[in-house]
């Protein structure tokens, strides 16, 4: 077992003690039950999460139910219900109760203390008035009982974050936290799979007692009116707990309009945020990202509704963001966030809803069921989600899943090859575009009446063709629109088909079905920032630059966040409109987002030439040698493939001046 004697703090998660060793305060608490171990294992929770932000803050446990509900069913020995109204009141209750009155100890034993008689009722311990103000010192609230946000103030008692250490196993803080984490889930695990019929604790029985020989209290004049009573009590309770759960503003961490980045939309606007893998295993990272996904493409179908892309979304993964820090950063009001748990053939999924401007959930829930109800439960969050934003859909139109393409034992088999798949493509590297190949035959193999497949292998011919692997630019060209017309024979509806499609017809300089392609996509997704990127793509290369740019930006107002091809392909636009300071600007950021984009860089140079900044031209023209030494100009202008030949003469032109060959 790991020593320490240097942390005066030490929250130890073998034995299940808490020893504050101070100067004026030497206490060790035991926390000796399932219910104590589980308060203890809370407190673990909170320091582990400061240690990881580096600062001594509250830590908003309702972003930590999976863990939460995970610490109660393990060694809280399922101590009451783990279902969110329940388990953060208890949590709140508990500690604000017992925390000023360390005398009574309800929640662990003072070792080395006994009280006068024993463990007698009005007794108390020889506690040194210090110990006691340090104890009740130790915890900070903030927020109430449906958001509980918890600090561990041992800044009160004069110590930091490095005096404090988690042990656990031979391990310490992080690892040990990890450690801990990981052993809960294993036993999770085994217990599901001995014991089959188990579930989560649900809430607990009320007892009721029998009807028969139970007496009245009451004359019978005077039922009804202790009736009337009870009722307008229980009416009035409920009133009160609707009004605190879903209309009362928390106290802290509420959005603010005035500190949005981004004008507020004019209809509902959402992120979702990728749901946590609580699988205990990386390889099932693909699984939990996959459901997000899906979520995500299903409310982009839907037109009265505003939904950020995927890839601004995912840029919060793995970080502890609060919700009104997404609701500014991407301008949005609602945000969803979630977790998975797959064990087997199980899966369970929680996920929340939260307002954040009025700073409350609006629904959370949490789901267990068979791994091939897993589609229909997407669809089920999906219409939950509208429901709640108050968003009804037109006639005819549709916020389903992929549920409607992988039916059966058989189609859960394939979706799972399809999200393999998806993941190795967007590696976006030689290696796993090659991988995404084999993967994506053999989903091809298993299941050919599946459009989706047929959609990843053009999204595979379209890598090929940009990384010049294995075949012909026109034989990459031709393999993708096979693909992509197979998907669009079995399904029309599938936007991501159309616009792949759109650019598949732009290299292949056939711009007006690169067109109708494109409006096809944005008609299908209206809230697609794909879908908007690849028109835009085929308006520009058709010479339609004007039109372009309007297009890119409801993208870019989409992803805020943006992506390194995104800010090329709309400088380009701004360019061609000549709009060059603007152009400038969407170049620079596609750079920051990645330094060694040679496309951007060159485009830079173009830019910089035509504006008559010749020895910043001359530096851009630099970066793209400094990546490619073998960098050709020709090469490079011969797949460019714009309807007007004199822009391409021009770039040609303008990166020779530069100082390219």
């Amino acid at each position: 077992m790991v020593e320490n004697t240097k942390n005066p703090i030490r929250i130890d998660l073998n034995e299940f003690k808490l020893h504050i060793h101070l100067k004026k305060v030497q206490l060790t608490l035991h926390f000796n039950s399932p219910s104590r171990r589980f308060y203890l294992s809370v407190i673990a929770l909170v320091v582990n999460e400061m240690k990881r932000l580096g600062r001594i803050t509250s830590i908003p446990l309702e972003r930590h139910l999976d863990l939460l509900v995970l610490l109660n069913e393990t060694i809280g020995g399922s101590a009451g219900s783990s279902e969110t109204e329940n388990l953060l009141p208890r949590i709140y209750r508990k500690w604000k109760d017992a925390l000023p009155d360390l005398e009574d100890a309800p929640l662990f034993k003072v070792l080395g203390r006994r009280k006068e008689s024993d463990e007698g009722t009005g007794r108390t311990y020889p506690l040194a008035e210090a110990e006691k103000d340090s104890w009740a010192n130790l915890f900070e609230y903030q927020g109430s009982e449906e958001n509980v946000r918890l600090k561990f103030s041992i800044d009160r008692i004069g110590a930091t974050l490095d005096d404090i250490v988690i042990v656990y196993e031979n391990s310490l803080n992080g690892d040990a936290w990890n450690q801990f984490i990981s052993s809960l889930k294993e036993r999770e695990e085994k217990r599901e799979k001995t014991e089959p019929g188990y579930r989560v604790s649900e809430k607990p029985e009320v007892a009721t007692p029998p009807l028969e020989g139970t007496r009245t209290l009451l004359p019978k004049r005077y039922r009804w009116a202790a009736m009337l009573t009870a009722i307008v009590v229980i009416l009035g309770a409920i009133t009160f707990a609707i009004w605190k759960t879903y209309l009362k503003p928390a106290s802290g961490d509420v959005a603010s309009i005035e500190r949005m980045a981004f004008p507020l939309p004019d209809k509902p606007s959402i992120a979702v945020l990728p749901f946590a893998n609580m699988s205990g295993d990386p390889k099932q990272e693909f699984f939990s990202d996959g459901i997000t996904d899906e979520i995500i493409t299903a409310l982009t179908k839907v037109r009265d509704l505003f939904v950020i892309s995927r890839q601004s979304t995912f840029s919060y993964k793995g970080k502890a963001a609060k919700v009104n820090q997404v609701s500014e950063e991407l301008g949005v009001r609602y945000v969803l966030e979630g977790s998975v748990h797959r064990s087997g053939d199980r899966i369970r999924i929680t996920a929340q809803l939260i307002d954040a401007l009025a700073g409350h959930h609006l629904w959370a829930e949490r789901y267990e069921r068979d791994l091939k109800d897993l589609f229909a439960l997407q669809d089920e969050i999906t219409m939950k989600i509208l429901t709640a934003a108050q968003v009804k859909l037109t006639e005819g139109e549709q916020a389903l899943t992929s549920a409607k393409y992988f039916k059966g034992k058989q189609g859960l088999d394939c979706y799972l090859k399809y999200l393999e798949g998806l993941k190795y493509h967007r590696g976006f590297n030689i290696e796993d575009t090659r991988m995404a190949r084999r993967i994506t035959e053999e989903a091809i193999a298993m299941c050919p009446d599946i459009p989706m497949v047929y959609v990843l292998m053009g999204f595979v011919n379209q890598m090929e063709y940009w990384m010049g692997l294995g075949k012909s630019s026109r034989e990459c060209i031709e393999s993708g629109i096979e693909m992509v017309q197979k998907a669009i024979a079995m399904d029309d509806s599938v936007p991501i088909a159309h616009g792949l499609l759109s650019q598949f017809y732009s290299f292949k300089r056939e711009y007006d079905k690169s067109i109708v392609e494109g409006e096809r996509a944005v008609a299908v997704e209206p809230g697609g920032e794909v879908a908007h990127a690849f028109y835009a793509t085929s308006l520009n290369f058709a010479g339609r630059w004007e039109e372009a740019v309007p297009m890119y930006q409801k993208a870019l107002r989409l992803n805020p966040f943006g992506t390194t091809a995104l800010y090329l392909n709309f400088g380009n636009s701004l360019r061609l409109s000549g709009r060059f300071e603007e152009a400038v600007s969407a170049y620079k950021k596609a750079i920051q987002l990645s330094p060694d984009n040679i496309i951007a860089h060159f485009s830079l140079s173009v830019t910089y030439v035509t504006m008559g900044q010749e020895k910043e031209a001359r530096a851009e023209a630099a970066e793209v040698l400094r990546i490619n030494p073998k960098f050709s100009v020709y090469n490079f202008a011969k797949a460019l493939p714009y309807k007007d030949q004199s822009v391409i003469d021009k770039i040609i032109d303008a990166s020779r001046k530069a100082g390219l060959k």
